[in-house]
């Protein structure tokens, strides 16, 4: 596994470990502790030989889209992390006297780009703009992995909610302070997933043997920004009635960032997923936010 120590990572990790495997983690930077390997993506480095016989690959790492302002240095950082590490990854896979049956990739529902409230499936085609651009790149960079006969499963992942990091720890602190609102009309969707469902999903498409390609990681209900804001904000018992100010996310974020990940949206379902029998532990927003936060229904 690459990007263990991530948010999604240090979670799957001990999932994976209690499910019976045992997890091989690929980190930048030798290592002499057991069930490590190295690697560095940007320097094209990686232990092959340390690969040989691994069964499956779950790959996560890449600079973080949504946490810095997307400077020119930033973009190419998260557009090199990606495509350059999955190459390398997946090359290196592909020449293994005995590939692994499986390499699970994460991608992004950015790949759909702004869509207003149309409903979007696997099928649906590559959106415009930046984002979209480097999400197929990255999904590209797995072809050679695919070639070798490897099922890849490239998966589309949607905003994770967890308390401990992410967009929703992120939002906490200004809900629970009574700042909280929409952003921009509120229309745009947000096609969310828990940290749990995230986990159990990749679980899933691992052992799921039809399954490859394409397989969006999102909850079935997806919500508007002013559902979301709403919903959270009756959950932390505090006003959401006053618009969070666009110009002041932009100070951190800057405004191509903002425009792209806040006040545009995906309306995404899971259509492969739920075909495939995924059962999702939490399908409605209200119900997932009031467990992740600890708070019942009044």
């Amino acid at each position: 596994m690459t990007g263990s120590s991530g948010l999604v990572g240090s979670e799957l990790v001990p999932a994976l470990a209690a499910d019976g495997h045992r997890v091989v983690r690929l980190l930048r930077g030798r290592s002499d502790a057991p069930d490590v390997l190295s690697w560095d993506p940007m320097e094209g480095r990686i232990d092959a030989a340390g690969l040989e016989g691994i069964d499956a690959v779950v790959h996560l790492a890449g600079a973080g889209i949504g946490d810095k302002k997307w400077t020119p240095d930033r973009k190419r950082e998260i557009r090199e992390s990606r495509v350059r590490g999955t190459t390398l990854l997946s090359e290196t896979l592909a020449s293994l006297t005995k590939t692994p049956a499986v390499l699970v990739s994460a991608a992004a529902v950015g790949f759909y780009g702004p869509r207003a409230d149309e409903v979007l499936t696997e099928e649906s085609s590559r959106g415009e703009g930046w984002l979209a651009e480097v999400v197929e790149d990255w999904e590209a960079a797995t072809s050679a992995a695919e070639k070798a006969g490897i099922r890849v499963v490239r998966v589309r992942s949607g905003p994770i909610l967890s308390a401990e990091g992410g967009i929703l720890k992120r939002m906490l602190f200004p809900f629970k302070a009574g700042v909280g609102g929409r952003i921009g009309t509120g229309r745009q969707y947000m096609s969310w997933i828990t940290l749990g469902d995230e986990v159990g999903a990749i679980r899933h498409v691992l052992t799921g043997e039809d399954l490859s390609g394409p397989v969006n990681l999102t909850a079935p209900n997806p919500v508007t920004n002013t559902e979301f804001t709403k919903t959270l904000g009756g959950i932390v018992h505090r006003p959401t009635a006053i618009p969070t100010p666009v110009r002041f996310l932009k100070i951190p974020y800057g405004a191509e960032l903002v425009f792209n990940l806040l006040l545009s949206g995906q309306r995404v379902v899971p259509r492969r997923l739920v075909e495939s029998g995924y059962r999702f532990q939490h399908e409605h927003l209200e119900s997932a936010l009031r467990e992740l936060l600890g708070k019942s229904a009044d």
